[in-house]
């Protein structure tokens, strides 16, 4: 699929909160692009979070009054390198150093106690509070350690002058059974879809099927792609199922409603 359509879904995507929310992490707040238009040159493979962090650049650039300062700029101690500081920017005069995430989250009841727990990553490997915890106690925190502050001088920037926002967005998939759930504090607007597990797929035996790739994940589903029947769909699942993958999959049922939804291997 084209950019553009990414990009669009990208945009459409709100944040995973308003504000502040989970430790205090304060969301970057921008208004509607008025011609969402992505004009920049793409060259060699991009993994989707350098995707997206080239969409957000371009957000930002749309709006004259914000000026991107430098871009993941990496901080090092000698020969080890201690992290990367996505983006710094002004916004008027408020000099600010903003985080990018953009991810895929599961509610699972199973896992964990506290809401935010629930939340996981399609094959179990990440989690929600996992990359909250890195962001309040690595992420952030790298603005003011002693090595940044010769990279901000070249900037003419110093971390006690500077704000710390995110652009944390995600979508959210309930499970089957529950599609009701309560996800505060996160926002409800970005649950969008269901997932369930491949023992239960043929509940949906009756509708057609796509499996974008990684990057169309971004994509808002549309009826204009090669649909697959059930039984296609289910074996190309499968082996998605056997490498402990679990594809993002678009469902189009006899109505011509189209849903999205995670089948899990787990």
């Amino acid at each position: 699929m084209s950019v553009q359509l990414q990009f669009s879904g990208y945009l459409d995507t709100p944040p995973l909160w308003e504000g502040s929310g989970p430790m205090g992490l304060e969301q970057l707040h921008l208004p509607a692009i008025e011609t969402p238009i992505f004009q920049q040159e793409l060259s060699g493979k991009f993994r989707l979070g350098n995707l997206v962090e080239r969409f957000v650049a371009a957000e930002l650039t749309a709006h004259k009054h914000i000026e991107i300062m430098a871009e993941n700029v990496q901080i090092q101690q000698e020969k080890r390198t201690l992290g990367e500081l996505d983006c710094l920017l002004r916004i008027g005069r408020e000099a600010l150093h903003l985080e990018v995430i953009y991810k895929f989250y599961l509610y699972d009841p199973a896992h964990g106690i506290t809401p935010l727990d629930h939340w996981i990553g399609p094959n179990r490997r990440d989690s929600l509070v996992l990359k909250l915890n890195k962001l309040a106690q690595k992420q952030l925190p790298l603005l003011h350690r002693p090595e940044t502050a010769s990279y901000l001088q070249a900037l003419d920037l110093e971390a006690n002058n500077m704000t710390q926002k995110v652009c944390f967005k995600a979508q959210l998939f309930l499970p089957y059974s529950q599609k009701d759930l309560d996800v505060s504090p996160l926002s409800p607007r970005s649950i969008y879809g269901y997932y369930l597990p491949l023992t239960n797929f043929h509940l949906l035996k009756d509708c057609k099927c796509y499996i974008p790739r990684k990057h169309d994940w971004l994509v808002s589903p549309h009826p204009q792609v090669a649909w697959l029947s059930f039984k296609q769909a289910y074996e190309r699942i499968e082996i998605f199922n056997v490498e402990q993958s679990a594809p993002l999959v678009w469902i189009k049922d006899p109505k011509g409603t189209i849903s999205k939804i995670f089948v899990v291997w787990w």
